[in-house]
């Protein structure tokens, strides 16, 4: 055997990392590259775009992309993506982190949950590129990220006036995304059809898994919705083999796991006046409101009650309702429900900012200036 055969001079072969492009840019491994997908411009000729930040590994793994503001109004998804961002676990990245900020910048700009062509831009998918403003932009994300990609965590809140519970919405009866709804750790996991037009839709016609994550009220941070959102994201990605387990371990909390949810509506209009939070656990029967008229006469108010057992995962905050109107939306459960409520009063209790213990979370768990993957 001659030196130049010799096995300790012989080079071992490099292993081959594959390619990622997200909106024609290729990301380099051990990257951080922000990408400006063009959008329509304003009708005063200023250019507008999506920024989209991908992060990459030096190492192989799977490709999740991470998007908020779908809805314009919906602003805690984009907190939740900055802190994201920011977290040191991304140090430890395998594969890459796709995130999106804001999808509908137009509305995000407006305060609104539609585009400026008045559709609702979670209805508008896959798109065309010769449909409507909402049809491009849908066409233009789904094609130039999303379908890029091989998991998703879409962020949502309630609509105005209206807060949810945190929760998952999802297809719990696809294995790969019921795995991701429960390491996500939301108190309710809730199993939901997919919508005409959603990008739910479209992703799962795509085989790509995707989680829904409610939390909140539109246009107000809520400090809870947002460190669920951020924990959520990092567990999902830990599940998924994007991140290594944690060196914490805590014992996984039971979810409410549910695929029956109604909504109370008023019976009339008038003023009301609310009995039960989010979080509630409430009987058939249950008095969950009143609604009275605005001089007083107590002879006019009416009871709102419940009409079966459950949960309040979502109501109003509007005190001023009309006859119909949503008022409390109740995801039904039957099972053991005192071991569902001690768990979500453990919740609260992890994430309240009242009850925040900087003992328990390290104020270094973000950088100012996150390093590259490594």
């Amino acid at each position: 055997m001659t030196e130049q055969d010799s096995p300790s001079r012989r080079r071992k072969p490099r292993s081959t990392l594959r390619s990622v492009s997200i909106a024609g840019c290729d990301i380099a491994p051990g990257s951080r590259q922000q990408i400006e997908l063009p959008v329509a411009k304003l009708y005063t000729h200023t250019e507008l775009s999506m920024t989209i930040k991908a992060v990459r590994g030096k190492r192989d793994g799977p490709t999740l992309f991470v998007s908020a503001a779908i809805h314009g109004d919906e602003i805690n998804g984009v907190e939740i993506v900055r802190r994201l961002l920011q977290h040191r676990a991304l140090r430890s990245l395998r594969g890459t982190l796709v995130a999106i900020p804001i999808v509908n910048v137009h509305g995000f700009l407006n305060n609104s949950r539609y585009l400026p062509d008045g559709r609702d831009l979670n209805r508008s998918f896959p798109g065309s590129p010769k449909s409507s403003l909402a049809g491009r932009v849908a066409h233009s994300f789904f094609n130039n990220v999303v379908a890029q990609c091989e998991y998703g965590i879409d962020l949502h809140t309630g609509a105005r006036h209206r807060g949810n519970l945190p929760q998952i919405r999802a297809d719990l009866q696809d294995e790969r995304t019921r795995e991701m709804a429960e390491a996500f750790g939301a108190p309710v996991l809730l199993h939901a059809k997919t919508r005409d037009g959603s990008l739910r839709e479209v992703a799962s016609d795509q085989n790509i898994p995707i989680l829904l994550y409610e939390a909140g009220e539109a246009l107000r941070f809520d400090e809870v919705a947002i460190r669920v959102g951020v924990s959520g994201i990092i567990n999902v990605m830990r599940q998924i083999g994007m991140l290594p387990p944690s060196r914490v371990k805590k014992p996984r909390r039971q979810p409410m796991v549910t695929d029956q949810s109604y909504w109370v509506r008023a019976r009339v209009s008038g003023v009301l006046r609310a009995l039960v939070p989010l979080g509630a656990f409430v009987k058939k029967g249950a008095i969950l409101a009143v609604v009275s008229d605005p001089i007083g006469d107590t002879s006019g108010d009416t009871e709102i009650c419940a009409q079966d057992e459950g949960i309040v995962i979502g109501r109003t905050y509007l005190p001023l309702v009309y006859e119909g109107d949503a008022l409390f939306h109740i995801a039904k459960y039957k099972a053991d429900i005192d071991e569902v409520l001690r768990h979500y009063h453990e919740f609260r209790e992890e994430f309240e900012p009242d009850a925040y213990d900087p003992a328990n979370h390290d104020p270094s768990e973000y950088d100012e200036d996150p390093p590259i993957a490594s």
